[in-house]
């Protein structure tokens, strides 16, 4: 599925998360991804919290207007009534990625109203300079808890439905996914794990499908991109060049 990056006024795509670069208009983009009949559509503000902005419901309603396939939408979600609005303009699925460590008896209540099918958990995680997989905060705050006790937590504490495995050391250099780390917390949890970060060509798709047994793979650049280095493209793999038979 792709996993778009906006930054509250058009799509941007970052590498690790730094010097985002203006790709285009959102609209513009679900309709090219609706002619190619992706399975899910994902979209992060990615500005939204750390600017303390609540998500610009009327944006979004248009977005999800014009998105012919299931739609999930993450960023500046902080209220219950930020998660009434976004269902309400068809938004399928909220993601929630720092309101897990600053309000959590808010998603607590989300899952409660709406079900847990309806939220999703995103862990963004590095590496330390020691190699250690830590849970990464976009403000720099101390994130006691490990990956594997961040997925538990999510998991089993505040219900949410579907977890978010976003990879900020590879984000943008299309250089592969996080095969062994992915399965290693795939085989952690019963939540189906959609992962991000990394995903260059088809075989690093199937890859992380059929050997780390992702239930899903997000895509950044390969979505937007024809090819590493060159210009933008809306772009989508074909179903038949990724399910193997």
């Amino acid at each position: 599925m792709p996993c778009l990056l906006y930054d509250g006024k058009g799509l941007v795509k970052t590498v690790k998360f730094k010097n985002p670069t203006y790709i285009g208009d959102p609209i513009n983009a679900i309709k090219i991804f609706n002619e190619k009949e992706v399975d899910e559509l994902i979209l992060i503000d990615i500005n939204a919290s750390k600017e303390k902005r609540k998500p610009d419901i009327s944006k979004i309603a248009d977005f999800a207007g014009e998105c012919f396939m299931p739609f999930a939408y993450g960023g500046g979600v902080k209220t219950l009534e930020d998660f009434y609005q976004l269902y309400k303009t068809g938004v399928e699925k909220v993601i929630v990625n720092s309101l897990v460590f600053e309000e959590p008896a808010v998603i607590k209540e989300a899952v409660r109203k709406y079900g847990s099918q309806a939220l999703v958990a995103c862990m963004d995680y590095k590496k330390t300079l020691l190699g250690k997989k830590i849970v990464y905060s976009y403000n720099g705050k101390n994130i006691k808890l490990t990956p594997k006790e961040y997925v538990k937590y999510v998991e089993q504490d505040l219900g949410v439905g579907e977890l978010f495995l976003y990879n900020v050391d590879a984000e943008g250099t299309w250089e592969g996914f996080d095969y062994d780390f992915v399965k290693e917390l795939v085989n952690s949890t019963t939540l189906p794990v959609i992962v991000c970060g990394g995903g260059g060509k088809v075989e690093d798709l199937k890859k992380v499908l059929y050997e780390s047994n992702a239930n899903a793979a997000a895509i950044g650049s390969m979505a937007v991109y024809s090819k590493k280095g060159m210009g933008v493209l809306i772009n989508f793999p074909q179903r038949s060049e990724v399910i193997m038979e």
